[in-house]
């Protein structure tokens, strides 16, 4: 397929090849990874930056604020703008708020530009309805949950990448690096990617004011979007205070936490079998089970002492299932909601995407707080109790 074919509403049979869903899935786990290089470099980067230890989380806030804006605003463009040239667009904004990150010497022009980052990597959540377009119905779970693959490897491998990165060269290198791939990327993007320019007839702020209505009106989006909220919490909830655990329990230094977080990466497997089972109408269970594996993950840490070899295997069986739950319902979800129109498609996954990104924002405050007032036993408590929430309301359905 090239660039210069143009996709409409009813895609055939060989709309989407395996070699385009290759690029697409590898363009997620790029982009992706820009929200997360910094998450583990706030000590080095703070210290560079003249920030203090009471401002530094400000280095990821901004980032999330740039996406979950994104999200909001840029996502939904998607049902009005061709395709192609947004989705390149998006990205060269990516490359150069990355490249402003890496000169940056001092603390504003730097969370300027993590602002700026976040506001990029909403690309990604462009590409993925854009592959559910070119999917056929029969095999769109499949073609969503294999592109979301690459999405989940990128969230996973960019914390302990940039954490190597930094402890080999800087964490400056780190950005610069990311702002190369992301200029490669947009050129090849650029000439792979067929067009799709969306039917919709609507201006831009007709567009924005269309999305309060869609969530009355869309009870499937309301329900997916909180189930995954419910995972999502947990999800970030764990990976915010696993790392302190594993330091104060274990002794890990960052190295070795590093090490300990591509644990999470076998979670990616779980992308592409939940597509296929949504695919064969095996939702719901499968819902059920991503559920379970979620709070299964978090009472399994509670065997052994902390600091014993037991409770360390134990926080890796709880990594790996935490994110088979968190990323085969992530998935569950796409299937669900693409199904129910091309028209507004991109709109539906800005909605769905921002609530539960807000949940996941909320998980992670809460967990640092937690660990500090209680230690693991109160974090791990409450990262059980929110998927415990979404199977009662799964009962519900």
């Amino acid at each position: 397929m090239t660039m210069n074919a143009t996709i409409e509403t009813a895609p055939g049979p060989d709309a989407v090849s395996q070699r385009l869903t290759f690029v697409l899935a590898a363009a997620c786990g790029m982009i992706a990874a820009n929200i997360y290089y910094a998450q583990p470099l706030i000590a080095p980067i703070s210290a560079a930056l003249g920030l203090s230890h009471a401002a530094a989380g400000l280095i990821v806030t901004m980032t999330q604020i740039g996406y979950g804006t994104g999200l909001l605003l840029i996502v939904p463009l998607g049902d009005l703008v061709e395709n192609r040239i947004l989705i390149c667009s998006v990205i060269t904004l990516g490359a150069a708020a990355l490249l402003a990150a890496a000169f940056a010497t001092h603390a504003l022009p730097f969370l300027i530009a993590a602002l700026f980052i976040g506001l990029g990597s909403v690309a990604v959540q462009i590409i993925i309805p854009y592959a559910a377009h070119l999917a056929p119905e029969a095999i769109r779970g499949r073609v969503v949950g294999n592109v979301s693959t690459g999405l989940m490897l990128g969230i996973m491998l960019a914390r302990p990448v940039s954490s190597f990165v930094t402890a080999a060269l800087s964490w400056h290198a780190v950005f610069f690096a990311s702002a190369a791939l992301m200029i490669v990327l947009t050129a090849v993007l650029w000439m792979s990617l067929p067009n799709r320019k969306p039917v919709t007839r609507m201006h831009y702020g007709e567009l924005l004011l269309s999305m309060p209505h869609l969530v009355r009106a869309t009870p499937l989006l309301r329900r997916r979007a909180l189930y995954q909220a419910s995972l999502f919490g947990c999800f970030t909830l764990f990976w915010t205070v696993a790392p302190l655990q594993l330091a104060d329990a274990f002794g890990f230094t960052q190295r070795g936490i590093a090490l300990f977080a591509l644990a999470g990466v076998a979670g990616v497997f779980a992308a592409p079998i939940a597509g296929r089972l949504a695919d064969r109408g095996h939702s719901r269970i499968a819902t059920l089970v991503a559920m379970l594996l979620a709070a299964g993950g978090f009472l399994v840490t509670y065997l052994g002492a902390p600091g014993s070899m037991l409770n360390l295997v134990c926080l890796v069986a709880a990594a790996i299932a935490i994110d088979v739950g968190v990323q085969g319902n992530v998935v569950l979800g796409f299937r669900a909601i693409f199904a129910l129109g091309h028209e507004h498609r991109s709109r539906l996954n800005g909605l769905y995407m921002a609530t539960f990104f807000a949940a996941g924002a909320a998980g992670s405050a809460v967990g640092a707080w937690a660990f500090a007032q209680g230690g693991w036993t109160l974090a791990s408590a409450i990262g059980l109790a929110l998927p415990v929430i979404g199977l009662l309301y799964a009962a519900t359905e």
